[in-house]
């Protein structure tokens, strides 16, 4: 292609595998657009939760915060309500090939999900592998049973292609993760 300032080579045949698919957008930025797409169109009212902090120092005059600590440990990044359903989850991204190193979610969180699980809401992981250039949506208690019953460091890839359900990107919404969750929960929304 020709440019302004010279020639681009978009088709580099080198070793260095280049994914373009994503194009930038971090799994965070895709899913507050869909949820913004969801909210605007009354399909579900789903938000990220801010992690809660302590401000110790605050200035006035500039209005800005100069010294907070984490007050306590945060639970999942996603909450809210659709179809009369509590739906709370947890959206990771990784560069791993094995799968999903279980570093990155702490065990409060596991705890989280396990408890909303319990209690009959709707609670799931997405997770985007990068290496794949795949986004999954991991159920809940396939996740809980998986990490109950393995000693493991990571879930596998393997676990995601199986028992996963991938989420195809699109221009809106991007990441239609409802549309799984009504394949897996099938007519109990409908109620």
């Amino acid at each position: 292609m020709k440019y302004p300032k010279g020639t681009v080579n978009i088709c580099n045949n080198t070793k260095n595998n280049t994914v373009f698919s994503n194009r930038g957008m971090s799994l965070e930025k895709d899913i507050n657009s869909t949820n913004k797409y969801y909210s605007d169109n009354s399909i579900a009212f789903i938000y990220k939760k801010p992690t809660p902090i302590k401000i110790l120092e605050f200035d006035r005059k500039t209005v800005t915060i100069k010294k907070a600590v984490f007050e306590a440990p945060s639970t999942t990044d996603y909450n809210g309500l659709y179809r009369g359903r509590y739906i709370d989850f947890e959206a990771k991204e990784t560069d791993s090939k094995e799968g999903f190193p279980l570093i990155n979610i702490h065990k409060h969180q596991i705890n989280h999900i396990r408890n909303i699980v319990k209690c009959g809401g709707i609670a799931f992981l997405i997770i985007r592998l990068n290496s794949y250039s795949k986004t999954f949506v991991l159920e809940g208690n396939v996740f809980i049973d998986y990490i109950d019953n393995n000693l493991c460091k990571y879930v596998p890839v393997e676990l995601f292609n199986n028992k996963g359900h991938e989420i195809m990107e699109k221009y809106a919404p991007r990441l239609d993760y409802l549309k799984i969750i009504d394949k897996i929960y099938g007519g109990i929304l409908d109620e």
